[in-house]
């Protein structure tokens, strides 16, 4: 009752300052637009992504701006009558300046016709990075990968443009990490999606390439985001627009790897916006192939090994759709709703033959067959419903933001061995999980004068989770019928878990003389959990914690000229455990090499400083970071022996603190017209410390050195063709027991565009030289060492299409909508809820 009081407070107190200091919501004043076309002056033909910049007649900064489209077309909405100046920038052109652009109230329209621009004979020495759409840019508080501009995407899903996005890197099984720390963020159009805390790398697969727009990293998050993330957010942005008219795209691709489809539609009229999004893939079968030896020791002298070889067939199938409207009251009121649904899941199947070697007793060795069929699916909604009010002071508004996100995902398996033991029984799995979050939240702010900025919120979080496991075993070992099983009710339970998450934040940004500019906030955190299983056990009695996080932010960015900036950073983040981490599902598919979550984890809190260059050097841009970074209450996963020595339980701890140095460049080069050469590679040292009984658990000492680097070359060919190769390289990554598989991808496409770009056609190709890819893994305790290899079939090749249709105007771009954004939960690095995905990483 105290955080709703608390939140209550918080937004009457921001309304209250609203009160203060004046509402022009009921103002009727006469707004109209100002709009034309840019063609080159050589070639006739229209500029798309020209970018738009309007300023007052003597002003020196924008007060809107908008890119053009392929049309060369641009029109800048809400303008109030007055005498204006117009610049519109393109790269290989010089700045184009109309002036003494008037609109009245009797004529509050201007449309400029044709606008002429010229290209300039020297290539230009400061270039507006935004007036190109590059497929990268560096902005003050992110970096944008803009993947409609990358074509090897195509046909591909949301891990395959993932893989390619600076600082970002992606494993086999499609566990996202940023800088090395997986304990990252994933939004989609700015909010978190239901079946995201649980199933992260499933639900990605199901996001067509095709439907992405851009994506944002933000490494060092200010105090205005959610606490929760270590390593940063990552906000994936897809191709809804604003725009007038009506408007559509279809795409998608077949392939030997799997096929997908997407397409969109968007309808604008006078107030109301309607835009409508469907998109699928399904994978083809697919079998990879396994070997896991584990081997206990007695000191230096093995017990006990246990192997098992063998294959799985993995078919993966997803969903995923929005649809959102919006409508304008008037020039200070809007109301926006967006409903977006997921839908997925894999099957497998697959067989092993398992030996048990005891070197104590002989007689115990055993040699059997089984086989395994494992089905998950995950699927849910969220509803968001958002109301924007403006004040009559430009950059001056107040809103307030809503969000259910309701998901359930299932995780069910079935094992059955010729010969039966107490090594490999016939198990049976049944896993429901439900999660509800509901979310309030509001925001304001006061652009004070030139100088001071004022953004102030507050907001609460409210999750409901539940989670049903039954588990099955037969009678007894020898029994005729091994399909008939009973219930285990050791293993078997109902768990209920919530969290509840009240939070408070006052960022203000001052511009300073000589170039400089100061952000500077905080944020307050209070959290409150409590877990209840309906039958108490040994394992699982309910608990509850709550506690409290201050979170400080603070960047000073120096302009050291037109093309230079410098930035230093310091950012405070937490890491709250999610669905996978936390839920208490005993996942037996692998007798051997059992997983549960854990319940009481604590959350990881990290310190981060970081320093940043970047650069544009005509149409080239550099960027290079150096950081530290100190995480305490470290979230790893622990293996420990289980069934006298016979087998291993892994499960999540907060095993110590880790200290990690860093650094980070990516580039973008042109050294001829037609080529782009892009880079990037990020290191960074991992050097854990654990404390209490997990530092006699820990094998793995001292620091280690990890990367992940990313090459590619793209040239723009005669007759409307296109080139792309690229590779991705990452290393192995360490936890205090072992290590993870490194990962390398190589890819290459053609694609052929027709009907002035509307339409394309292309062919993709993925590791063209190697059928599969070879991923081992180790791990060691003082009590056994385990080691894994696992293969997968990569090679793939894909045809592409797209094309879009309609007549559409843009609108101003940079009006977006304020939203919920829960940016605040450890994601999970499993799929499905229980972590029984069984199909080890079928992309």
């Amino acid at each position: 009752m105290k955080r709703i009081i608390l939140l209550i407070t918080i937004i009457f107190s921001i309304t209250a300052a609203r009160a203060q200091f004046g509402v022009g919501g009921g103002s009727s004043l006469i707004i109209g637009r100002i709009s034309g076309t840019v063609i080159d002056s050589v070639t006739n033909k229209p500029l798309d992504y020209g970018t738009v910049s309007l300023f007052r007649s003597t002003g020196k900064s924008p007060i809107t701006g908008v890119l053009t489209d392929d049309k060369g077309n641009f029109k800048l909405d809400n303008i109030h009558p007055g005498v204006y100046r117009l610049e519109i920038t393109f790269i290989g052109y010089p700045t184009k300046i109309i002036n003494n652009v008037e609109t009245t109230p009797s004529k509050p329209d201007k449309n400029l016709g044709t606008v002429v621009v010229a290209p300039s004979s020297k290539s230009l020495k400061e270039v507006t990075i935004t007036g190109t759409a590059p497929l990268i840019e560096n902005r003050i508080d992110k970096i944008v990968y803009n993947a409609e501009k990358d074509l090897t995407a195509a046909g591909g899903n949301a891990t395959d443009v993932l893989q390619k996005v600076p600082l970002v890197a992606v494993d086999i099984n499609g566990n996202v990490s940023l800088r090395g720390d997986g304990n990252v963020r994933v939004l989609i159009n700015g909010k978190p999606s239901g079946a995201t805390s649980a199933s992260l790398s499933d639900v990605l697969k199901t996001i067509p390439a095709d439907q992405i727009k851009s994506i944002e990293v933000i490494t060092s998050p200010s105090a205005k985001y959610d606490a929760e993330g270590t390593a940063g957010i990552i906000n994936i942005i897809t191709k809804q627009k604003n725009m007038s008219g009506f408007s559509g795209s279809v795409s998608g691709g077949i392939g030997t790897r799997q096929n997908n489809g997407n397409i969109n539609l968007n309808y604008s009229k006078n107030r109301f916006s309607l835009a409508v999004n469907a998109g699928g893939n399904l994978t083809w079968p697919q079998v990879s192939n396994s070997a896991f030896t584990q081997t206990f020791l007695n000191g230096n002298t093995p017990t006990l090994t246990n192997s098992r070889v063998g294959s799985t067939k993995v078919k993966r199938h997803g969903a995923i759709g929005s649809i959102t409207a919006s409508y304008d009251f008037n020039s200070f009121n809007s109301l926006t709703s967006t409903v977006r649904l997921n839908q997925g899941g894999f099957n497998s199947t697959g067989g092993v033959a398992v030996s048990n070697t005891d070197f104590i007793n002989p007689a115990n060795n055993r040699m059997t067959t089984g086989s395994s069929v494992s089905h998950n699916t995950f699927g849910g909604f969220d509803w968001s419903l958002d109301y924007t009010h403006k004040f009559k002071k430009e950059g001056h508004e107040l809103s307030f933001s809503s969000q259910w996100s309701h998901s359930v995902i299932t995780t069910d398996f079935m094992n059955t061995y010729a010969q039966q033991s107490a090594f490999n029984p016939n198990q049976r799995g049944d896993n429901n999980g439900t999660n509800n979050e509901y979310t309030l939240q509001t925001d304001y702010v006061l652009p004070i004068n030139k100088i001071f900025k004022l953004e102030a919120g507050g907001k609460g979080i409210f999750r409901n989770i539940n989670s049903n496991a039954d588990v099955f075993k037969t009678a007894t070992f020898g029994a005729a019928d091994s399909t008939s099983f009973i219930l285990d009710p050791t293993n078997s339970y109902l768990y209920k878990y919530n969290q509840y998450v009240t939070a408070g934040y006052a960022v203000m940004t001052i511009t300073l003389p000589k170039k400089y500019t100061l952000l500077a906030g905080v944020r307050d955190e209070n959290t409150s959990i409590n877990g209840e299983p309906s039958v108490v056990t040994t394992n699982f009695s309910p608990f509850s914690n709550s506690y409290n996080t201050f979170v400080p932010s603070f960047t000073v960015q120096k302009a050291l000229s037109a093309t230079k900036t410098i930035k230093l950073t310091y950012s405070k983040r937490i890491t709250r455990p999610s669905l996978t981490f936390l839920n208490p599902f005993l996942n037996a598919s692998n007798p051997n090499s059992q997983s549960q979550g854990n319940p009481k984890l604590s959350p990881e809190v990290s310190q981060t400083v970081e320093l940043n260059y970047n650069t544009f050097i005509k149409s080239s841009v550099i960027n290079f970071s150096v950081y530290y970074k100190h995480t305490g209450g470290l979230i790893e996963s622990i293996a420990l022996p289980i069934n006298n020595n016979q087998g291993t339980l892994t499960t999540y701890a907060n095993v110590g603190v880790n200290n990690s140095f860093g650094g980070s460049f990516f580039g973008s080069i042109n050294p001829i017209s037609i080529l782009t050469i892009r880079g990037s590679i990020n290191g960074y040292t991992y050097n854990p410390t654990a404390e209490g009984g997990y530092a006699t658990q820990q094998t793995r000492t001292g620091a280690t050195f990890a990367y992940n680097a990313f090459l590619s070359g793209s040239v723009n060919l005669p007759s409307g063709f296109i080139a792309e190769v690229f590779a991705v390289e990452n290393s192995k990554r360490y936890t205090i027991q072992g290590s993870n598989p490194s990962f390398s991808i190589f890819g290459a496409g053609v694609r052929k565009q027709f009907m002035q770009k509307k339409m394309s056609l292309g062919i993709n190709t993925l590791e063209p030289f190697n059928k599969y890819k070879h991923f081992n893994s180790d791990l060691k305790s003082p009590a056994f060492v385990q080691n894994s290899t696992f293969a997968f079939p990569f090679r793939s090749v894909g045809l592409t299409f797209s094309y879009n249709f309609g007549k559409i105007t843009f609108s101003n771009p940079m009006e977006k909508k304020k939203g919920v954004n829960n940016d605040d939960l450890k994601q999970g690095d499993q799929g499905g809820v229980g972590g029984g995905s069984g199909g080890g990483g079928g992309r």
